[in-house]
């Protein structure tokens, strides 16, 4: 019977991660030219893929083959998937029902969907063996952070867990906790997803409840409740952070660390790509070569070298072949070194630049100070809003003017300006003035990138 769960071939893939992890990069390069000779081979069974691969040869590699765009996937969804029966729109009715986050479709199918944040929203679909790979990746390539407690506690049996984040929404680590709750009736007991929408006192209050020895969440929300445990108001027994999601500075990593008395584990993945890269005990992303590739271009497309950002990177997924991602575009800027990390893994070092948004802190005569954060707004604005061409503004201490590009009629501004309104209101900042505009192009950032939100003293630089 198909499921979203195969213990067989789980086994085999830790197996092979967990030798791969110390082995020498001939070995990886190699099992990495087998599974993107099989990624091949399965995306002919996908109408769009058969054709842009006719008559294309590889020459030990992708050169050749146009990139992928989000928008492409999403308006010919059934001409990039191999399996007709996965139609957009029982999909897309499936993501519709909060109720089935972290279950299968059909059956045999994990689903989740983007935030938009790249200005449109994507599907992706993946099958128990991806699923595998992602719960290899997760579980064995995170550094142990604390080796003798990981030796009398290697699958975290201890620890009680708690995600900070949008759990109302089958994004995919809400999903993957989810999922795991239902695999493991035990790991449901012990974790717990707790919603950055609320107000912060509301959860800091529930995180005290909760006492998690591990907190997973991103970089701007570990850092906020970095300051509340700095004021004492929130009090947890951490042994562990993992962020991930966003850039995470050193001087953030160093704070979030000194507040919290714990080291810090980051990763970089994406919907397209669970677990794209993990930070090793030096604290350097450690690209998982073996079953993704990321090819950092410039503006034209061309490869950057070793050592060089590049403009936007193409992403090759190696283990979904149900919706093949093959030079898929993220927006993300990747950097490969050319030399190996001194903590001698034999996977490539990589940096990533994100977008960075900003926390914004806004003032009221009755609310004080009240810090926001940037995940917290996007998300409104996208889900309650409805829109994902926008950039939102600090014009002052209690002021946001919200950018919308010009596809946005004004019915669009005023319900995203509504949403906006309510959940401000919400956390004790009814009396901040909205105002919205209609914007032509979104100022981008030195990097190239729009940043989402901007705070007053940095605009959207």
């Amino acid at each position: 019977m198909a499921s979203d769960h195969d213990p067989w071939r789980t086994a085999l893939v830790a197996w092979d991660v967990a030798s791969l992890s110390h082995g020498t990069p001939a070995q990886w390069q190699e099992r990495r030219d087998e599974r993107l000779a099989a990624l091949l081979e399965a995306a002919r069974a996908a109408p769009r893929w058969r054709d842009r691969l006719q008559g294309w040869r590889a020459r030990g590699g992708l050169e050749g083959l146009a990139p992928l765009s989000k928008g492409e996937l999403m308006s010919d969804f059934a001409g990039w998937i191999t399996n007709p029966r996965l139609s957009l729109e029982s999909l897309r009715a499936f993501v519709a029902d909060p109720a089935r986050i972290g279950e299968p479709f059909d059956g045999r199918y994990i689903v989740w969907e983007s935030s938009g944040s790249s200005g449109q929203s994507g599907l992706f679909v993946q099958d128990a063996g991806a699923m595998a790979v992602y719960d290899a990746l997760e579980g064995l390539r995170r550094p142990a952070l604390n080796p003798l407690r990981r030796w009398l506690d290697p699958w975290y049996l201890a620890e009680r867990i708690a995600f900070v984040g949008a759990i109302g929404g089958h994004f995919a680590s809400t999903v993957s906790m989810r999922r795991l709750a239902r695999l493991q009736p035990g790991f449901a007991s012990r974790s717990r997803g707790f919603d950055f929408l609320q107000p912060l006192a509301a959860l800091v209050e529930q995180l005290n409840a909760h006492a998690p020895t591990v907190l997973a969440t991103y970089p701007s929300a570990a850092l906020l409740l970095a300051e509340e445990a700095r004021a004492g108001r929130l009090r947890l027994p951490l042994a562990e952070v993992w962020t991930g999601g966003e850039t995470l500075s050193a001087a953030v990593r160093a704070e979030i660390e000194s507040a919290f008395s714990c080291p810090l584990a980051d990763s970089y993945g994406a919907s397209e790509f669970l677990a794209m890269a993990s930070s090793c005990e030096l604290g350097v992303l450690h690209l998982n070569a073996d079953w993704v590739i990321l090819e950092p271009v410039d503006e034209a497309g061309r490869a950057v070298p070793p050592g060089t950002c590049g403009a936007r990177v193409w992403l090759t997924n190696l283990a979904n072949h149900v919706q093949p991602l093959i030079r898929y575009e993220l927006g993300d800027r990747v950097t490969l070194h050319a030399e190996r990390c001194a903590c001698g893994s034999p996977l490539p070092a990589i940096d990533v630049q994100g977008r960075g948004d900003d926390v914004l802190e806004l003032r009221t005569p009755r609310a004080g100070r009240v810090r926001l954060l940037p995940l917290a707004l996007t998300t409104v604005l996208e889900e309650r809003g409805g829109v994902l061409d926008f950039q939102l503004v600090q014009t002052g201490a209690a002021a946001l003017r919200l950018d919308l590009g010009t596809t946005h009629a004004a019915a669009d501004r005023e319900r995203a300006r509504a949403a906006l309104r309510e959940w401000l209101s919400a956390q004790g900042l009814g009396a901040v003035r909205v105002t919205t505009r209609r914007v032509g192009t979104l100022v981008a950032g030195r990097s190239g990138k729009c940043k989402r939100v901007c705070a007053a003293t940095t605009g959207a630089r």
